[in-house]
């Protein structure tokens, strides 16, 4: 009785479990949007290749400017002939429908925001997406009697060859990698000596 009542629960399980592997296949949804180049090769590039433009240089009917702003703040003010996708909302069909246009057009999409550090996240998203038609307009934007004012801000570069020093320094490690043993320290511990009573009463 007992067996009969164990291979019950075992048949239930198991066709329990094959259903929810089936409702999980039916379900299952691919994403609209895969990265098809990974975080560390895109910095790789990014430290080579030049990305950034300036704002005299983006006067092109080659370039489209995309500001990555908020709504109102682009309402408040925008630069001429610029269209309005804010970062949270890049992946917007509607958005990359037009990224994919620009692409097949041979277009440069120029993103800037309040600054260039305000464009990166949207530039790094769409460059791992395979939009290699983008880059990021070296401005920093203000307001003056509700007027926008757009200047260029100087970028920082590196001096120094960073990817030569990281394997420089890799190969020395390399070639001095002896293990040294080191003594443990040996701690002294101090004893504290207890005071002698002075003898009490006389002779």
């Amino acid at each position: 009785m007992k067996e009969m009542e164990k291979i019950q629960r075992i048949s239930i399980v198991s066709t329990l479990f094959i259903l929810v592997v089936i409702i999980g296949l039916l379900t299952y949804k691919r994403p609209k949007n895969i990265f098809t180049i990974n975080t560390k090769p895109s910095l790789e590039k990014l430290t080579t290749d030049n990305f950034f433009m300036t704002i005299e240089n983006s006067n092109n009917s080659n370039f489209q400017l995309i500001d990555v702003r908020s709504s109102y703040e682009f309402e408040k003010g925008h630069l001429e002939n610029a269209i309005n996708m804010a970062t949270p909302d890049i992946l917007d069909e509607e958005n990359l429908s037009i990224f994919k246009e620009l692409k097949n057009k041979n277009k440069t999409a120029l993103l800037y925001g309040k600054n260039p550090e305000d464009a990166n996240p949207a530039f790094l998203i769409l460059y791992q997406l395979g939009y290699d038609n983008i880059k990021i307009l070296t401005i920093e934007t203000s307001y003056f009697q509700n007027k926008l004012i757009a200047k260029n801000r100087e970028v920082e570069k590196s001096e120094n060859d960073i990817q030569a020093f990281i394997t420089e320094s890799a190969k020395n490690s390399d070639a001095t990698s002896e293990i040294k043993t080191v003594q443990p320290v040996k701690k002294a511990i101090l004893l504290q000596q207890k005071k002698k009573k002075k003898a009490e009463g006389g002779c």
